[in-house]
């Protein structure tokens, strides 16, 4: 029998018991629509998280008193290290390969009021001109701090764009004056929009001159100085590796902190490298969960698979008598159960498939998660599906294959 006729055999065999081929392939059309699913929103989520890194600011380094890293940090002994000083900002900068340096504090205001209006989670940074490149802010209207603000500590400032549209609606910010720490600030600039970042807004943001934000705001201590005390963001020149400027950086602060050579580093150098570790490192658990339920799934499917084939076998055997006596070859048979076991599975998988879309884009539709489904998640879904298929359908197959034609003509 040619390969069409014995698929359209299977298919004709699929039809005749309809409920039954459905029941049969539940566990793989389940197992599948968990990996489509699953891969579909991870994959979205990569996409995202790619992206907000990068707004980061392209091989930016970032140094501060911690490193970056998932788990439990031992809060107590970073807040015995020294503090970052603008001293090591500058000595950085006259490091070979360096672009631009730029240090950098930040204080949570909570709220800020302008003529009755109240926006709240708001954010000072207090930096230099070189934030805009190092953090990769640009700048929509007006300008940026510049080198002249910070060395007579003016009292100007650049918002956000939540900030402009709460506080500014249908009108123009530049030159009007905000209270901030108690001061009057004026509005030179407002920021392009930057979304969230791992759910954070980086649109609540104020941008001061470092040298007015030291004035106005008490030097943090102890805990507090951890996450709210200077941090240097690096920029190196585009043409250097940057694995070899933060050995130079590592090199420098170990002397200027008076390391030995034998002592751990008592600060963090992170880049986006960094960022993607951890990121990676979270979702490998969801992905290993997910190998876990389509494993599952897959496996009580191909069991059913195999058990509705061991019973064709059954009710065929008549025929496969039949067959066999007017000629029908081992391979002929064995390739008929086999296909059917295939396309079975295969059905199961396309179906998997479509739900498994499906899902990804319903829950994007209901929440923030992204959805992205390459094609690559389509042919793996359905290459472990036929292969599911192929697996558990060869020793039914066998079965009828081996069967006497002579007890199997007998068979009642």
């Amino acid at each position: 029998m040619k390969l069409k006729d014995l698929i359209s055999t299977s298919f004709e065999m699929l039809r005749t018991h309809r409920l039954r081929s459905f029941l049969t392939i539940l566990g793989i059309v389940i197992g599948v629509m968990t990996i489509i699913a699953i891969l579909s929103l991870i994959q979205g989520l990569n996409i995202t998280v790619e992206r907000q890194i990068q707004s980061l600011g392209s091989n930016t380094i970032f140094v501060q008193k911690y490193s970056w890293r998932t788990g439990r940090m031992d809060i107590e002994e970073i807040a015995k290290r020294k503090d970052l000083t603008l001293e090591d900002a500058w000595a950085i900068a006259k490091l070979p390969y360096i672009d631009k340096v730029a240090p950098h504090k930040y204080y949570n205001i909570g709220t800020l009021t302008y003529q009755g209006k109240v926006v709240k989670q708001i954010e000072i940074i207090g930096s230099t001109s070189d934030l805009q490149y190092t953090a990769n802010y640009s700048v929509e209207v007006g300008r940026f701090i510049n080198e002249e603000d910070y060395y007579h500590k003016q009292q100007v400032c650049c918002i956000g764009g939540y900030i402009v549209d709460n506080l500014f609606y249908n009108e123009d910010p530049i030159g009007k004056h905000l209270t901030i720490g108690g001061k009057r600030f004026i509005v030179i600039g407002t920021l392009a929009r930057k979304g969230s970042f791992l759910g954070q807004p980086q649109d609540n943001i104020i941008i001061i001159p470092l040298s007015t934000f030291e004035k106005i705001f008490p030097k943090p201590t102890g805990y507090q100085a951890v996450f709210q005390g200077l941090s240097i963001q690096v920029l190196p020149k585009k043409t250097q590796h940057l694995e070899k400027v933060i050995d130079q950086i590592r090199e420098l602060l170990r002397r200027r902190r008076g390391l030995s050579y034998n002592d751990p580093d008592d600060f963090g150098i992170n880049t986006q490298e960094t960022l993607r570790e951890i990121y990676q490192n979270i979702t490998r658990v969801a992905f290993i969960v997910m190998i876990g339920v389509a494993t599952i799934s897959l496996l009580v499917g191909g069991i059913g698979i195999m058990n509705i084939m061991l019973v064709a076998v059954v009710e065929r055997t008549k025929e496969i008598g039949i067959r066999k006596a007017i000629g029908a070859s081992t391979r002929s048979i064995l390739y008929q159960f086999l296909i059917e076991a295939v396309i079975l599975s295969t059905i199961g998988g396309i179906l998997g498939i479509i739900l498994g879309i499906g899902i990804a884009k319903l829950v994007s539709a209901a929440t923030p998660l992204p959805a992205a489904t390459p094609i690559w998640t389509v042919i793996l879904g359905i290459s472990f599906s036929a292969a599911v298929g192929i697996f558990f359908g060869i020793y039914p197959a066998n079965r009828a294959a081996q069967l006497d034609p002579i007890q199997a003509l007998r068979y009642e």
